[in-house]
């Protein structure tokens, strides 16, 4: 069977050669013996996997050694409980953006730990642009300033990052990390759910400020502890073994590309055929405001849900699948994750001109 053009927001679309090196390694990786889901996790052979992952990490995005690369189970949701126990231990305070669903959650779930500020919110306007912010609004004394970089539902993206003076800056990169190049060092904080432009399911990636870690409330369990989780090099208990060495050799490929520069600009262009389109198209319409577009994530649809519905399942036929936009947003949604060919979206602009002028 020939393999489709997969525009699902996560789980997502993987590199191809990360895939064929994994099938070639599947019942024997290297001089093992074994597969890479048989090995233990305390053996040097997989030490060497997890070790060459954080490095790529390190290098990809240019992280110093100031601050810890963690992998932590319980995805990027689980971080919405862990940034609160273990940062908001000084004031007690935080700042909030609610920019989208995965946003607000974040900020609700915060809310269990101290007191979860929201100096800004889209909600009302249906999360189709990043709010506008106001500096007179942000809490001084908060321990931390917290953003999502780019939203998965809407098809959002800061188009530039805030000033928060001396408080630290905490950012959800999980729809977004390794597409485009960040200054690592404007954050305290980074996280990112694996599953769209790092690897498989399996785990978050936490990259934070040592300076920062050590002072978790005493509820804190140790596996969301990144002091605790720093000393044990991510291993106080089993790590997901398999989708860590995935996210080796798809952050091998990203590097084979040209690094997140390299990507960088295939994404810019990758948007941009279909940006261009969906601004022309008099059946198609984006949904996120002009300043505000994503480049990962494009939102559109034709304001009829019948019409809608009928693209979905053409495009599906036709090898575009999951197009379908989330359930709280409808219409159609086309992750384009670092891992999406030119030729995807060149096929999928294809598809929805013909879909077009067959209704005329």
């Amino acid at each position: 069977m020939q393999r489709v053009y997969n525009f699902a927001a996560g789980p997502a679309v993987m590199p191809e050669e990360a895939l064929a090196t994994a099938a070639r390694e599947m019942l024997c990786f290297g001089d093992a013996g074994m597969s890479v889901m048989e090995m233990s996790h305390r053996s040097k052979a997989y030490q060497d996997i997890f070790d060459g992952t954080e490095a790529l990490v390190r290098e990809l995005m240019g992280v110093p050694q100031s601050y810890a690369v963690l992998f932590i189970q319980g995805g990027a949701t689980g971080q919405f409980a862990g940034i609160p126990m273990n940062l908001m231990t000084g004031s007690g305070r935080a700042d909030y953006v609610d920019s989208g669903v995965f946003a607000h959650g974040a900020m609700v779930e915060a809310r269990k730990y101290g007191t979860a500020n929201c100096v800004a919110s889209s909600r009302d306007d249906g999360y189709v642009r990043i709010p506008t912010l106001e500096a007179s609004k942000f809490d001084p004394n908060a321990d931390y300033f917290y953003i999502t970089t780019n939203n998965t539902i809407y098809g959002t993206k800061y188009p530039e990052l805030p000033e928060t003076g001396n408080v630290p800056l905490v950012a959800d990169m999980s729809s977004n990390i390794l597409s485009e190049p960040y200054d690592v060092g404007k954050f305290a904080l980074i996280f990112a759910g694996a599953q769209k432009n790092i690897g498989p399911a399996g785990f978050a990636l936490v990259i934070v400020r040592r300076d920062l870690i050590g002072r978790a409330m005493k509820i804190t369990p140790n596996i969301f502890d990144y002091k605790v989780m720093d000393e044990a090099g991510s291993m106080l208990n089993t790590p997901p073994t398999y989708a860590v060495y995935m996210a080796g050799l798809c952050l091998k490929w990203l590097k084979s590309v040209g690094g997140v520069e390299g990507i960088a600009e295939i994404n810019r262009m990758k948007a941009n055929l279909l940006y261009d389109y969906l601004d022309e198209s008099a059946l198609f319409k984006p949904v996120a405001d002009r300043a505000c577009r994503s480049i990962m994530n494009v939102t559109f649809r034709t304001g009829d849900e019948a019409t809608d519905a009928e693209f979905i399942k053409g495009a599906a036929k036709a090898g575009l699948t999951n197009l379908k936009g989330h359930r709280s947003a409808g219409g159609m949604r086309a992750s384009i994750y670092n891992a999406m060919p030119v030729e995807g979206v060149r096929a999928l602009v294809e598809f929805m001109k013909n879909f077009e002028m067959g209704r005329k």
